[in-house]
């Protein structure tokens, strides 16, 4: 396995793990304050080790 394939699979880990924060249920009306901003952190971080690993194997 080379380091950009090993890039994707935690991008796409990330990516459900950020998934699984948004869709979470509380006990509030809708989603709280900090469940949004670590979803959009893990998207984020998703993202770039996505982009990194597409980069790594393209180049």
């Amino acid at each position: 396995m080379t380091f950009g394939v090993a890039l994707l699979l935690i991008g796409g880990f990330l990516l459900g793990g950020s998934y699984s924060i948004f869709k979470a249920d509380s006990d509030t009306e809708g989603r709280t304050g900090p469940q949004v901003v670590f979803a959009v952190v893990l998207l984020l971080a998703a993202l770039i080790a996505s982009v990194a690993g597409v980069l790594y194997l393209v180049s």
